[in-house]
């Protein structure tokens, strides 16, 4: 079966060739010290679970992931589930910046089950992210909060702790607990169903979602470093959804509360100047 999330697969498609393109400045040459040099890494994931937010089916599909620092700064820990951002403010040690992400979608093409109800878009979505090292590069604390820009999808807000253990020199194991909350724009675009939906549909009743906490969840990663330019990494993500989000029809009737993605990424990292 091949999920709504279609647009997402192929986006990855197109950004694996570009992990394997060598580069005049790899990695494995000598580095040049120089403000106008960056890191760059470029990943590509394939992930199994949920073909939509809610869906008991499960189905492939691929992310793109993308990171850079300046030459010099050493790599940051982060999460499979992290999205792209870029830190601008260190304010007593809390970093401070930008993060976009994409959002999948659903509709009846993709799920026999949601014919009658209305189609959820994939989307993007933008915000500002803020991180906090309780201990240094091993437990972390952070926040993403992300608007959709198009399409009225409305607002998240997700809640991140993990702890970051090397094991040797080319292993990184990391776990940590979720949380995720959403307004109601959001919650009835993703998990409301209208009266006329519901009359169109025969299967499910008339709900009403309204914003508040959406999921709680764990994620665990193992990252192994092949060398300074490659790295491998599976990770397995579950939430549960709570709330309207577990009660609407979508998910109690048609889907499961249960969400699980596992997933496998391989990251190539090389060195540019501008």
């Amino acid at each position: 079966m091949v999920s709504s999330d279609t647009a997402l697969f192929r986006a990855a498609a197109l950004t694996l060739p570009l992990i394997f393109l060598g580069s005049h400045s790899a990695l494995s040459q000598d580095a040049k010290s120089s403000d106008n040099q960056w890191i760059i890494t470029l990943g590509g994931s394939v992930e199994y679970g949920p073909s939509y937010e809610g869906s008991k089916h499960l189905s492939f599909s691929g992310m793109p992931s993308f990171d850079f620092r300046r030459l010099g700064e050493a790599p940051e820990h982060s999460a499979p589930d992290d999205n792209i951002d870029y830190g601008l403010f260190d304010i007593g040690g809390v970093e401070i910046g930008p993060v976009v992400g994409l959002r999948g979608g659903r509709s009846a093409f993709d799920e026999s089950e949601l014919k009658g109800l209305h189609s959820v878009q994939w989307n993007l979505d933008a915000g500002v992210f803020a991180q906090y090292w309780p201990i240094e590069d091993r437990l972390r604390v952070r926040v993403e909060t992300r608007q959709a820009l198009w399409g009225g999808d409305g607002l998240l807000a997700d809640l991140y702790l993990d702890w970051f253990q090397p094991v040797g020199d080319r292993w990184l194991l990391s776990a940590g607990p979720r949380l995720s909350l959403a307004n109601g724009t959001y919650m009835r675009n993703n998990f409301g169903v209208s009266a006329e939906e519901a009359a169109n549909s025969g299967r499910v009743e008339a709900f009403n979602a309204n914003g508040g906490l959406k999921s709680i969840g764990l994620t665990v990663a193992a990252t192994y470093t092949l060398s300074p330019a490659w790295s491998v990494q599976i990770y397995d993500t579950y939430s549960r959804l709570v709330g309207d989000a577990a009660d609407s029809p979508i998910a109690s009737r048609l889907g499961s509360a249960d969400q699980n993605v596992i997933g496998i990424t391989l990251n190539r990292s090389f060195q540019i100047g501008f």
